[in-house]
C-alpha cells in the first residue's frame, strides 16, 4: 500500500506544469494552484472483532481481536494525506493510514468455528495455541468544494470514498470440518492438525462530508472535517464515520505543524452463501467491525 499511495501522488504531481497560474479572486489577491503534503503519525486506540460460529449450538458470537486474541490495543502508526487545491474552490485529497498487527494467544478461552474460508469451515478449540494476524490499510480519496469563503476562514462540501484492504491470518493446531447436506457444520468429528488459514476482503465504502477552516490568529488556523456513509447493497451492509478536529501552526513560508484529534468507526457485514447441489444458500454473515481513537500529529510542506 506505500507504493500505491506514492504512485498516486506521484501521478498528480506529473500534471503540474513547470509554473502555476495565477489567478486574481474577488479581493484583487493572488491565488495559485497549491500542493500539500502531511506526514505524521497517530495514535491508535483500536476496537475491533468479527462473527464466528458456536459448534455446540450453531449460533453466532462475536470474538475480539484485542480482548481475546491479545492484538495491541494501542499503537503508534504513520499517516500521509496529500491535497491539490486549484482553481481557488476545488480540492483533491488522498490519504493513507496502516495498521497491522499480530499476535500470539497461548490458550484459546472458547470454541468457535471460522466459516466458509475457501470453501471450508475451520475449528478452533478451547485451550490452542493461535498466532492472529490482522492488517488493515485504509485509503481515502475524495473532491472537496469550498461553498462559503472569507479572508479567514473556507468551508465546503466533499465526496469521496474510503477503501480498507483487510488481510487476516490464523496460524495453530486447527480442525477441519465439512458441513452436512443442511449446511449446518457443527464440527464433531474435526482432526486436528497444523493450519494456517488466511482471508483478505477489499471494503470500499462512498462518503459525503462537510469541512471548514478557520484562522483565528495569524498563522493559527482551525480545521475540521466530518464524513459519513451508509449502504445497503445486494450482500453488503456498512458504515461509516470520520471526524476530525485540529489546529495547524505555521513556522515559516512552507512550512507547518498540525495536531488533530480522529474519530473513524467502520461496520461492514457481508453476507457469506454457497452453492450446495446447484442451489445457493446463505451460511453465514462475516462482519468486521473497526474504530480508533486519538490524537494525531504531522508536519506540513506546501508548494
Amino acid at each position: 500500500m506505500i507504493r500505491t499511495f506514492f504512485c498516486i501522488v506521484l501521478l498528480i504531481l506529473g500534471t503540474r506544469t513547470a509554473s502555476a497560474e495565477t489567478r486574481l479572486s474577488t479581493n484583487d489577491t493572488a491565488v495559485s494552484d497549491k500542493y500539500t503534503l502531511d506526514v505524521g503519525m497517530f495514535y491508535a486506540n483500536s476496537d475491533s472483532n468479527f462473527i464466528v460460529t458456536n459448534p455446540k449450538t450453531g449460533g453466532t458470537f462475536p470474538v475480539d481481536f484485542e480482548d481475546e486474541l491479545l492484538l495491541a490495543e494501542e499503537q503508534y502508526l504513520p499517516y500521509f494525506e496529500f491535497t491539490f487545491s486549484f482553481n481557488q474552490r476545488h480540492n483533491i485529497y488522498v490519504d493513507w493510514k496502516s495498521l497491522d498487527r499480530k499476535a500470539d494467544t497461548e490458550t484459546v478461552s472458547q470454541d468457535f468455528i471460522l466459516e466458509d474460508i475457501d470453501g471450508k469451515d475451520y475449528l478452533i478449540e478451547t485451550g490452542a495455541k493461535l498466532n492472529t494476524e490482522l492488517n488493515i490499510d485504509i485509503l481515502r480519496i475524495g473532491y472537496g468544494y469550498d461553498i462559503w469563503q472569507g479572508t479567514h476562514y473556507a468551508v465546503g462540501v466533499s465526496v469521496g470514498i474510503h477503501t480498507m484492504f483487510i488481510e487476516t491470518a490464523f496460524k495453530g493446531t486447527i480442525g477441519i470440518c465439512v458441513p452436512d447436506s443442511t449446511l449446518t457444520s457443527l464440527c464433531s468429528n474435526a482432526v486436528a492438525t497444523p493450519e494456517v488459514i488466511d482471508d483478505t476482503l477489499t471494503a470500499p465504502l462512498p462518503d459525503i462530508g462537510v469541512y471548514g477552516s478557520y484562522e483565528f490568529y495569524p498563522g493559527w488556523t482551525f480545521d475540521a472535517h466530518a464524513q459519513y456513509f451508509a449502504i445497503k447493497y445486494d450482500d453488503v451492509d456498512g458504515s461509516l464515520i470520520d471526524i476530525r478536529l485540529g489546529v495547524e501552526a505555521k513556522i515559516c513560508d512552507n512550512w507547518s505543524l498540525k495536531l488533530a484529534y480522529n474519530y473513524y468507526d467502520v461496520d461492514i457485514t457481508i453476507e457469506k452463501t454457497r452453492n450446495l447441489g446447484n442451489i445457493e444458500q446463505r451460511t453465514f454473515d462475516y462482519n468486521i467491525n473497526y474504530s480508533f481513537t486519538g490524537p494525531m500529529f504531522a508536519v506540513s510542506y506546501v508548494f
